[in-house]
């Protein structure tokens, strides 16, 4: 291959079969009116460790995500076959509760999008609505997933300060916090990086490495790099379909399919 990939060795060493499987595909396949965007999808996805999808542009690889807490139910011409299993359990099942779903799937976004509030009603904003806190619990919760997000430090002497005082990198990290204040079982996070800078993507990639102590990460990237760095498990995507999935370091080393092997030595994407 012509290109390097520099591998996190720790996180290389890692065996994904060791760890219980968090949420499974089960031949799902997803519509935009006649626009078939997911074919026969058939991925299981560890516990505590990081899953990257990865592939050019309009691949699906962020409407996969989006569908592990039906996020893509608000698109009324969407449709979908199949089964996505939590813990066991057909999130698409018509009897399923969307909102408790959304409670153990927390969601971090391309841009960094603070509530224009302060920093503490941003984190506080969740437990509120979902009615988890209040008082002194509720200040708990805020420093709690503040220190989470690798962020008290920073803002602790400013908590009733407006979000968008932070620096984009940190924004992205509130937005982090903002999520773990409901203590969500899986943290999705799509391009989370994309709008900062090299510094604030190295704190964001480290505090991915510290989440997966406590949360199934899954993330979406278009920067190869960045999954050799933070992965454990990597799904190559390309136009609707899973090309390959497995560890990641085998995946980038080694991959087993023409098309990844094109897409990780830069010949498309």
């Amino acid at each position: 291959m012509n290109n390097t990939y520099m591998i996190d060795e720790e996180v290389s060493g890692f065996i994904p079969s060791m760890a219980e499987d968090k949420i499974a595909f089960k031949d799902f396949n997803l519509w935009y009116g006649d626009n078939h965007v997911l074919k026969d999808i058939n991925i299981s996805i560890k516990n505590n460790i990081v899953t990257a999808f990865m592939g050019p542009s309009g691949c699906g690889k962020s409407t996969l995500l989006r569908s592990i807490d039906r996020m893509n139910d608000i698109i009324p011409i969407c449709r979908t076959e199949g089964a996505v299993h939590l813990d066991g359990r057909n999130i698409y099942e018509p009897d399923e509760d969307v909102y408790e779903l959304r409670k153990r799937v927390g969601m971090v976004f391309q841009k960094p999008n603070p509530f224009p509030m302060s920093i503490y009603d941003n984190i506080a904003y969740g437990p509120k609505l979902h009615k988890l806190a209040n008082g002194d619990e509720l200040d708990k919760i805020v420093e709690e997933s503040l220190k989470g997000a690798a962020l008290w430090d920073e803002v602790k002497d400013r908590l009733h300060d407006s979000a968008f005082g932070l620096s984009g990198g940190q924004q992205q990290r509130l937005c982090i916090a903002r999520a773990l204040s409901i203590n969500p079982e899986i943290i999705l996070m799509d391009e989370p990086c994309s709008a900062l800078d090299p510094i604030a993507t190295m704190k964001i990639e480290a505090l991915m490495r510290e989440l997966k102590e406590n949360y199934t990460v899954v993330l979406v990237t278009h920067n190869l790099q960045q999954a050799a760095r933070v992965s454990e498990m990597t799904a190559f995507m390309y136009i609707g379909e899973v090309v390959e999935f497995g560890a990641t370091r085998a995946l980038f080393e080694n991959p087993q399919n023409e098309l990844t092997e094109n897409y990780i030595t830069g010949k498309f994407g």
